[in-house]
């Protein structure tokens, strides 16, 4: 049995494991606009597993500033571990940028294409997809709301939603963690500056150790968040394509021309006259 949407080999019953799409249902609503998802999906996918290793590799420097120390050496003065801190710092706010833009539009035009899949339950418009990443307090919540109401119209799988938690669950102990060892590394220096010490060794291990929570916050935040766009890409960009492929086949209908002559009279059966008597001589009677 194939999906008569997509063509693939579709022998659960339900929705197509690979598009989506009901057998009872029509895989979009006619006169609803779609977007392509796939080649921003994927950028928005190789965005975030860059910016999560980009992130793992500056929680981590203190690391390198330990061992590329030489014994009794200053590791706040070493030239090379400073450069690559540096370098690694600002290729991450780079890559960062870039990839917040990336998945904001991912996000809108995956709410967006939901409009055009029958049967779905829209909650918030389109435009929360970006506007409620910078909204104050509302910010908390609502890119997961609309994230879920994407996997939600799309593809219903309670594992998808899961991952969609786990993925807000950990981009919140993220930022958290990120703001307190920002603030215990501000404190810890200030400390070290009003005693005239300058940061030693112990200080770059600590530093290390508190980074390791953000950092592996960051890990499996990026994890879930790559899953869950490639799967709603992939289901997405095949209904799509599928509903195309699904149109190529029908024929073309041929549209009814309007009759312009004059309607033709179908012929009746001739009217069969009563035969007329002729009149008798002598005219008229008593003549």
């Amino acid at each position: 049995m194939h999906c008569q949407t997509c063509g693939a080999d579709s022998s659960t019953v339900g929705a197509c494991p690979r598009c989506g799409v009901s057998p009872d249902r029509p895989p979009l609503s006619p006169g609803m606009p779609t977007l392509a998802v796939h080649g921003i999906g994927l950028a928005a996918a190789i965005g975030v597993g860059l910016t999560a290793l980009l992130y793992t590799l500056v929680a981590l420097a203190p690391v390198l500033r330990v061992l590329l120390t030489p014994p009794g050496g200053d590791p706040g003065r070493q030239p090379a571990p400073l450069a690559a801190e540096g370098l690694l710092s600002l290729a991450y706010v780079v890559v960062f940028l870039a990839t917040a833009v990336l998945v904001m539009v991912w996000m809108f035009r995956a709410r967006k294409n939901t409009d055009a899949f029958p049967g779905g339950r829209k909650v918030l418009a389109a435009h929360w997809a970006i506007t409620g990443w910078w909204v104050p307090v509302a910010s908390l919540a609502v890119p997961c709301l609309v994230m879920v109401g994407i996997v939600r119209d799309t593809l219903d799988r309670v594992w998808l939603r899961v991952l969609v938690g786990v993925w807000w669950l950990a981009w919140l102990a993220f930022g958290i963690a990120d703001l307190v060892t920002s603030l215990a590394e501000v404190g810890d220096r200030v400390r070290r500056a009003e005693q005239g010490l300058t940061p030693d060794l112990d200080h770059y291990r600590d530093a290390a150790l508190r980074n390791t929570v953000p950092a592996l916050a960051c890990l499996v935040a990026a994890a879930a968040l790559v899953a869950v766009v490639l799967r709603v890409s992939a289901v997405q960009q095949a209904r799509i394509d599928g509903a195309a492929w699904r149109a190529a086949l029908l024929p073309p209908s041929t549209p009814t021309q309007p009759v312009t002559g004059p309607t033709p009279q179908v012929p009746g059966d001739p009217t069969v006259a009563s035969p007329q008597v002729p009149p008798g001589s002598g005219g008229t009677i008593g003549a």
